[in-house]
């Protein structure tokens, strides 16, 4: 597992019918907030297709972050579109998927001779998974390697999971400081300052017209205090020195 101070996030939300229009992603904004309250912050977030070759992609990419920290949304119930087991075992373990015998055990024991022949495969899983408890039905997510999690698409299965697992493996609080102005100025004004930023200092630049006017709202962020103040006691003092009107938010 990547040491604390240095995770990166990843959402991977599966679902062609949230690109269609037909369900609402759900699962981005509960886990944001899930994460910030332990100082956590989503590095990126992706909504694909239910489809082999794009989920690759994307999960070898995620796995080559050796810092990556991956939430996995849907694909893993038992009809054909659902293609998250069979991916996986293929990225994250250079295997096809292996029969998980508790979790075989357990689809058995709720579903009797109507596990066969269909969701009895449910618990093809990576070699080496470890099953991810669903307190709805007990059909259970995966986890491989403490880092990179595998949940059913419905929010009320896979939300609890998000919490345990956030709790159990990520609880160490980072505090995080941030500050924000807005200036009457287009951004051109401040990237020579923005350029001498360290990279343990985060910038946010996002321009505003008002008035068909350019503006700017500018804001730092770190877990230094005194250093994301001295930064952004530097941009105050250029727009003082500029005669440039600003407001702190």
């Amino acid at each position: 597992m990547p040491k604390s101070d240095m995770m990166n996030f990843y959402a991977v939300i599966i679902g062609t019918e949230i690109l269609n229009g037909r369900r609402v992603d759900k699962h981005f904004e509960f886990l944001k907030n899930e994460l910030a309250k332990y100082g956590h912050e989503i590095f990126g977030s992706f909504v694909i297709k239910d489809d082999t070759e794009l989920m690759k992609r994307t999960y070898t990419m995620i796995k080559e972050d050796k810092s990556a920290v991956m939430f996995s949304f849907g694909g893993i119930g038992s009809t054909p579109d659902d293609l998250t087991r069979e991916v996986a075992s293929v990225v994250f373990r250079n295997s096809k998927p292996a029969t998980h015998e508790k979790f075989k055990h357990d689809i058995i024991e709720k579903f009797g001779d109507e596990a066969f022949p269909h969701r009895i495969h449910m618990a093809d899983l990576p070699p080496n998974a470890k099953l991810l408890h669903n307190p709805v039905n007990n059909m259970s997510g995966f986890s491989l390697d403490d880092r990179f999690f595998f949940m059913p698409g419905f929010p009320s299965m896979s939300h609890p999971m998000v919490s345990e697992i956030i709790k159990k493996y990520f609880n160490k609080s980072k505090q995080k400081y941030r500050y924000t102005l807005k200036a009457k100025t287009s951004e051109n004004t401040l990237i020579g300052l923005m350029q001498q930023l360290p990279k343990s200092v985060e910038l946010s630049s996002l321009p505003i017209f008002i008035d068909k006017k350019p503006n700017i709202e500018l804001s730092l962020s770190g877990t230094n205090n005194e250093e994301v103040k001295k930064y952004f006691n530097m941009f105050q003092e250029e727009l003082t020195h500029k005669n440039i009107p600003f407001t702190l938010t």
